[in-house]
């Protein structure tokens, strides 16, 4: 099997991206972490660990510059598969079809529940009695792609969005790995 080269994309601290670099090995190894936030935490981490990084704002170029010179990037650094890991930027549809079927992305709530932002919260609001992650491949549809894997933790009693999503991001953490390394076997 063929170690596929991998991208990741960040926004802010990258510990998703950390736990994906740790967990590297046989399916996939990170050739580049990029970023639309050039002062993005995360790309300290990752230069201090050797890994390649692209940084550049969209801001004053618009997008379509932006993910033109982002996806220059990928391709010079033999990307295969695109993990976006805490990146807070939507992606094109055009963006979404030149990578169709190699991007995939981590989403704080249980799909199909809670597409988009304020999942915890949402989901405490709800009364659910659990929440978790979902690793999806991404399509034009935001949060829409198929579910690659999921994984639950209880809604406890006093839970905030904070403290759940801290014990989500734990799952976050176990998750991501695994099912990029499955991704990346195919």
């Amino acid at each position: 099997m063929a170690v596929k080269k991998v991208a990741i994309l960040i926004s802010g601290r990258g510990s998703n991206m950390m736990a994906l670099v740790e967990h590297a090995g046989d399916a996939y190894e990170v050739a580049v972490v990029a970023s639309d936030k050039p002062d993005a935490p995360g790309l300290v981490w990752a230069r201090e660990h050797g890994i390649p990084t692209f940084a550049l704002s969209p801001k004053g170029i618009g997008k379509p510059a932006y993910e033109a010179a982002m996806t220059g990037a990928l391709r010079d650094a033999g990307v295969e598969i695109v993990a976006l890991a805490g990146y807070m930027r939507l992606l094109s549809d055009a963006f979404v079809a030149e990578w169709r079927g190699r991007i995939v992305n981590i989403h704080p709530s249980l799909l199909p529940l809670y597409k988009g932002l304020d999942t915890h919260a949402r989901a405490i609001a709800a009364g659910d009695a659990e929440a978790g992650c979902s690793v999806h491949v991404v399509t034009e549809e935001l949060d829409g792609g198929a579910v690659l894997g999921q994984a639950r933790v209880p809604v406890l009693p006093g839970d905030d969005a904070d403290t759940l999503a801290a014990r989500v991001l734990v799952e976050e953490h176990r998750l991501y790995p695994r099912i990029l390394a499955e991704f990346a076997a195919r």
